[in-house]
């Protein structure tokens, strides 16, 4: 196993899990057992990851900042990330609106799966929850958005791993670094230089525990699903968003190819351990040390891009997210709002869903509550809302799993080609977790 590549262990934990998550399923008192002795190990390995996020992302961003030297590099680099993010998430979501257009998922669905599905999920405490969180967000102001960027106590921030603020401040202390005299500025540079070289020792230490995170984390997502004949049912709106999801993978891949002149398998294999645990945690926020980690240490990208590019991305870069928003408003008119199926209606959809994934949270199941904020946008009538939602709760899971791979791949792709207009791609330099053990023996 030592000689085995990372992405093989992870999916060799992942089959694992499921097979194990699908004999626990069928045996009594096994959910009991997966909940109670197996799904921890996963939580506590997505609270290392998370533990991690903040610091690293501080330490890259005011490191990555400070080694531009010049403050007009900020605004190149910025703008060039900001133009590229806002274009691939249009094209997702004309992608998503051109699949479920044509394929029209929602339309043959029958009278009695919908009143099932109804049932058994519009008073469901997740779609509750939705509903709730979304209404709170509707109820802020038009510029709270902006507000929030802005931190008023940076500990707080820090504890409450409030990314943009967190990256607010970062960029603020790295455009100041710049601004002071090097003398001056030198040992703080090094102070945040040790940091990022530890944290990213840890992302190598917190790996090797990766293939048995996932494996309890599979197994804890099979145990929930309990209702596999609604799932059958659901196959079709599902297939939509899957194939949208590996079209918009295929297209980060000609990206790839066309710009930065690498092989599309090679930036495969050395991205896949965190599009795997992208897939195993739906969290772009909890990958984010592991896609820093390959992406500069694995795919050549300097730390000064990809200590930007990569926090922002996973803040404001939902490319399957907004992919997703698009054919589940779609297939939900299709089933019960038919009449709000217009043109212009989409075009609307185009828009919200745009600004709504730069809105949304890096957690999972965080596009649903941006989904009712895209319906409202379009006049869906309040009262069909929790049925709106119960119709795609079901496989809402699953989806998001997929979703998140195609956010973080997204988030590497767009930090190579940055990196690479730049002249700042170089050929990678990968480390292991033991470099300096004999040296420290």
């Amino acid at each position: 196993m030592k000689k085995l590549a990372l992405h093989w262990k992870i999916i060799i934990g992942m089959v694992l899990g499921i097979v194990f998550g699908f004999v626990m399923n069928s045996v009594g008192g096994g959910k009991g057992f997966v909940t109670d002795w197996i799904a921890p190990f996963g939580t506590i390995f997505i609270n290392l990851l998370k533990l991690i996020a903040v610091p690293l992302i501080l330490a890259s961003l005011i490191k990555g900042i400070s080694d531009l030297k010049d403050i007009s590099k900020i605004k190149s680099m910025g703008l060039r990330t900001i133009i590229i993010y806002i274009g691939t998430t249009l094209i997702a979501i004309i992608i998503g609106l051109t699949i479920v257009n044509t394929i029209k998922p929602g339309a043959g669905m029958s009278a009695e799966t919908i009143e099932k599905i109804k049932l058994k999920y519009e008073n469901d405490a997740g779609v509750v929850d939705k509903l709730e969180k979304a209404a709170n967000q509707n109820d802020a102001g038009p510029l709270q958005a902006l507000v929030d960027i802005f931190p008023s106590n940076i500990f707080t921030a820090l504890g409450e791993a409030k990314m943009l603020q967190v990256i607010f401040f970062a960029l603020f202390v790295g455009i100041c670094l710049l601004l002071i005299p090097k003398k001056k500025a030198k040992p703080m540079i090094k102070i945040f230089d040790s940091l990022n070289e530890v944290v990213m020792k840890m992302v190598d230490l917190i790996m090797l525990f990766a293939p048995y995170a996932v494996f309890a984390l599979m197994a804890n997502v099979i145990i929930a699903f309990d209702d596999t004949e609604i799932l059958v049912k659901l196959l079709s709106y599902a297939g939509c968003v899957v194939v949208g999801l590996a079209l918009m993978i295929g297209f980060y891949l000609i990206l790839v190819k066309v710009y930065t002149k690498k092989s599309p398998l090679w930036f495969l294999k050395n991205i896949s351990p965190a599009q795997l645990l992208a897939f195993s945690t739906s969290s772009s926020a909890a990958t984010l040390p592991v896609t820093m980690e390959r992406v500069e240490e694995h795919l050549g990208v300097d730390k000064e891009v990809s200590g930007f590019v990569l926090p922002v991305g996973a803040t404001v870069n939902m490319d399957g997210t907004s992919l997703y928003q698009g054919i589940a408003a779609v297939f939900i008119m299709q089933v019960i709002w038919p009449e709000g199926l217009t043109f212009t209606n989409q075009l609307v959809i185009v828009a919200t869903a745009l600004l709504a994934s730069i809105g949304s949270a890096a957690v999972p199941s965080a596009g649903m509550v941006m989904l009712v904020i895209v319906l409202e946008s379009i006049g869906f009538p309040e009262e069909l809302l929790p049925i709106g939602l119960a119709l795609i709760f079901a496989v809402d899971r699953p989806l998001d799993m997929c979703r998140t791979v195609v956010n973080v791949t997204g988030d590497a792709t767009v930090s190579m080609l940055v990196a690479k207009s730049l002249g700042k791609l170089h050929d990678p330099k990968p480390k292991e977790w033991d470099d300096n053990y004999e040296a420290v023996k």
